[in-house]
C-alpha cells in the first residue's frame, strides 16, 4: 500500500478514530487503527469491540492496500509531522515508511486481514436529525449518567422514539435528566440504551451545525451513527430501562420563576465555601418575594437573597449544589421555574411544553443548623 495525504486531513481523521481504541486489551491487533486504501477510497477505522469508529479521508492512493499499525504510535507520529504532504509506504511487505518533508520513521505493521471490522448495520431502520440536535440533547442530558458500574443501566441514556419526537433520558440515582425533541419526520416506536461512552465520544467529533445531518439506523444489538463521512457504530446496553414516567408528578405545593443566570451564578459562588469532596448541601430558602441561599462549611459561609416569583407555599430545602448546577448550565432559557412539592421530595426544573425535565433529589440536613 502507499497513500498520500495532508498531514492536517490525516491528523485529523486519526483523532476522530483514536477515541474507539482500547486502553486495555489483550488483543494487539485492537491496539491498531487500521488504513484500508481499496474500492478508491482511504478509510480509517478503530474498533474496541464496544465502540468501532471509520472516517473517509481526502488523499491520492498510489497503490491499493490494507494495514495497520500501532495507534498510539501512529498518532503521536502524525501529530509531530510537519504541515506537509505524509506518504505511506509498506511496499517492502517488512515496515511501513511514514514521510513527511526530512522526517522519515519507519515502524512495524500488523495484516489488515487479522482486524475486526465494524459489524453491519442495515439502514432501513433509521431516523435522521440534525448534527446541531444530536450534540445538543447529549449535552443537555449526559451529566446526569452514573460514571460507574453498579448498575450498567445508568451508565446509558435512553433513546425513545414515538412518531415524531425524540426524548432521551439519563440518570445516576440522584437525578433525571428529560430532553424532547421534535424530528421532521415520523417514525415507528422504538426505546434503545446507548452507552454514555458511545454519545460522549460522539459528541466530540460531530460538527454541530444545523444544516448537517445524522442518520442513526438501529439493529436488536447495534446503534449506527453516520455524517460527514464517518460512522460510528456501537453496541447497545440490554436490558429494561427505569419507568421512569412513575418518579415524574405535575402536583406541586410550591413554585417559583428566578431568572437562571442570577441563580446559577448565586450557587456557584456558594460552592466557594466548599472544600473539594465535601458533601455540604446548600440550603434554599423560599419566602414570598425572595429566595435565600445559604452555605456553611469549615471555610465559612456564604448567604445571598434572590427576587422570584412565588406561587404557594414558603419552603425550607436543601441540595447537593452540583445538581443544580449541572442542570441550569444547560438550559438556554432565561427565566427558569421550579416546581416543590416539601422538603423530602424532589424538585422538577421544566418548562411549559417540557421540552426539558430535571428532577433533582433533596438532601437531608439540620434545620437547628441553618
Amino acid at each position: 500500500m502507499k497513500i498520500i495525504c495532508p498531514k492536517s486531513v490525516l491528523a485529523k481523521g486519526v483523532n476522530i478514530v483514536l477515541k474507539a481504541v482500547p486502553s486495555k486489551t489483550t488483543m494487539p491487533i485492537l491496539e491498531c487503527i487500521l488504513i484500508d486504501a481499496s474500492n478508491g477510497k482511504i478509510k480509517l477505522t478503530a474498533n474496541d469491540m464496544e465502540l468501532g469508529i471509520e472516517t473517509e479521508i481526502e488523499g491520492e492512493i498510489i497503490h491499493d492496500g490494507i494495514v495497520a499499525l500501532n495507534a498510539k504510535i501512529f498518532s503521536e507520529i502524525v501529530r509531530k509531522l510537519p504541515d506537509s504532504d505524509v506518504i505511506i509506504d509498506t511496499e517492502d511487505g517488512v515496515q511501513t515508511i511514514i514521510t513527511c518533508e526530512k522526517a522519515k520513521f519507519n515502524i512495524a505493521f500488523q495484516s489488515g486481514e487479522d482486524f475486526s471490522y465494524l459489524p453491519d448495520v442495515e439502514k432501513d431502520d433509521h431516523i435522521t436529525i440534525s448534527e446541531f440536535m444530536l450534540k445538543e440533547v447529549i449535552r443537555q442530558t449526559i451529566f446526569s449518567i452514573a460514571d460507574n458500574d453498579t448498575n450498567r443501566m445508568m451508565t446509558g441514556e435512553l433513546f425513545q422514539i414515538e412518531d415524531n419526537i425524540l426524548k432521551v433520558v439519563s440518570l445516576d440515582g440522584h437525578r433525571i435528566s428529560i430532553r424532547k425533541i421534535e424530528l421532521k419526520e415520523s417514525y415507528e416506536p422504538k426505546k434503545v440504551i446507548v452507552p454514555g461512552k458511545t454519545l460522549v465520544e460522539i459528541s466530540k467529533i460531530v460538527g454541530g451545525e444545523a444544516e448537517k445531518n445524522v442518520d442513526i439506523s438501529f439493529t436488536k444489538n447495534h446503534i449506527m451513527f453516520e455524517f460527514d463521512k464517518t460512522i460510528v457504530v456501537s453496541r447497545l446496553i440490554e436490558g429494561e430501562y427505569f419507568k421512569i414516567d412513575q418518579m415524574l408528578s405535575s402536583d406541586y405545593e410550591t413554585k417559583v420563576r428566578i431568572n437562571k443566570k442570577e441563580l446559577l451564578d448565586c450557587i456557584d459562588r456558594a460552592t466557594l465555601m466548599i472544600k473539594e469532596g465535601d458533601k455540604k448541601p446548600i440550603i434554599i430558602n423560599i419566602g414570598d418575594e425572595a429566595m435565600q441561599l445559604k452555605i456553611k462549611s469549615q471555610i465559612g459561609s456564604m448567604n445571598e437573597d434572590i427576587s422570584i416569583d412565588k406561587e404557594g407555599k414558603d419552603l425550607l430545602i436543601g441540595f447537593n449544589p452540583k445538581f443544580l448546577i449541572d442542570a441550569l448550565r444547560v438550559i438556554d432559557d432565561e427565566e427558569v421555574d421550579l416546581y416543590f412539592m416539601n422538603a423530602k421530595a424532589p424538585c422538577f426544573i421544566k418548562d411549559e411544553s417540557q421540552s426539558y425535565i430535571y428532577l433533582i433529589l433533596p438532601v437531608n440536613f439540620n434545620a437547628a443548623s441553618v
